[in-house]
């Protein structure tokens, strides 16, 4: 395959996933309250929450802290694969789970970039608008996150979920299942053009 027909794999692949993850959150949030749950499957629910923090709700410093931490890791990795796409030893695959975890960091950008700015609050009592004239709920770089996905797979005696409890999203999604397709497929593929970059860079 040509580098120009990388290119363009790579680019609808970012592109379909991140309209596919920002369809679902703006229809979450424009349709859910906050917290409203719909059980699709006895282990799988629609759980409207919204979060300040990375993937799975995880809280990790400050919000402008991580909103600058994921542009600049979706910098970085927008070059790391330009890198791999010239390389012709890189195999597709590689390449393709790399578009996808870029595809993830920037859906949650998004999120945090515009959502403040876009939509007007959701609450456990009404449902969110787009927002109008300076009505949205926060600052632009801190929008929070929308989640929905939840699948409660493991109960105990009580009835309370012990696993799965986080609740994510697509983006979420496409990160974690690209991370461990990473760790059990193409882990030397990893190794090696880190290597190789090294080698590089000393030369």
């Amino acid at each position: 395959m040509t580098n120009s027909a990388k290119r363009w794999l790579v680019a609808g692949i970012v592109i379909l996933a991140v309209v596919l993850d920002q369809w679902v959150k703006i229809y979450i949030k424009l349709n859910f309250t906050l917290g409203e749950i719909h059980e699709i499957l006895p282990w799988f629910q629609i759980c409207f929450v919204e979060n300040d923090g990375m993937a799975f709700g995880i809280e990790w410093f400050n919000k402008i802290f991580l909103t600058l931490f994921r542009i600049v890791f979706v910098g970085i990795l927008g070059y790391y694969l330009h890198r791999l796409i010239v390389r012709q030893e890189v195999r597709l695959g590689y390449i393709v789970i790399i578009a996808l975890i870029l595809a993830g960091a920037l859906g949650n950008i998004i999120d945090c970039l515009f959502y403040g700015v876009c939509f007007t609050e959701s609450t456990p009592w009404q449902v969110a608008t787009i927002a109008t004239d300076g009505a949205g709920y926060a600052p632009f770089f801190y929008g929070k996150v929308v989640d929905m996905l939840y699948f409660p797979l493991i109960h105990n005696s009580a009835g309370e979920t012990i696993f799965f409890q986080p609740v994510f999203n697509i983006a979420d999604s496409c990160i974690t299942v690209a991370v461990f397709v990473i760790l059990f497929f193409y882990s030397k593929d990893l190794n090696q053009s880190l290597s190789k970059k090294e080698k590089s860079e000393d030369k």
